[in-house]
């Protein structure tokens, strides 16, 4: 009966680990624009992403279309702009709980 619990217990932590990694973002400072664009992210319409460290990642919990007009001449579609975010990666895409686009310094 030990060994039955031991393996039981054993399995359920594997299971545990086994589980997808999530990579928390904390307030941190990254490039965004569009994915399509800028970044030259696959995708069938323009759509709002953030690259960290080289790597490109469309947005989940705002939108390209929540921060202005993306083809305007400072618009996501025609430059790279800085925010401030804070989410996570999840599936390949960042899910954020806060994001602060920076204004354009003049």
């Amino acid at each position: 009966m030990k060994k039955i619990i031991s393996l039981l217990f054993l399995f359920s932590v594997l299971l545990v680990n086994a589980q997808d990694k999530k990579e928390q973002l904390k307030s941190r400072i990254v490039e965004t624009s569009c994915g399509q664009c800028r970044f030259g992210m696959e995708g069938r319409e323009c759509e709002l992403a953030i690259r960290i460290d080289g790597k490109s990642y469309f947005v989940d919990g705002t939108s390209i279309d929540a921060h202005g007009d993306a083809h305007a001449g400072d618009g996501f579609c025609t430059t790279i702009r800085k925010a401030e975010v804070v989410g996570e990666i999840i599936d390949n895409r960042c899910k954020v709980s806060s994001f602060k686009l920076i204004p354009l310094k003049k």
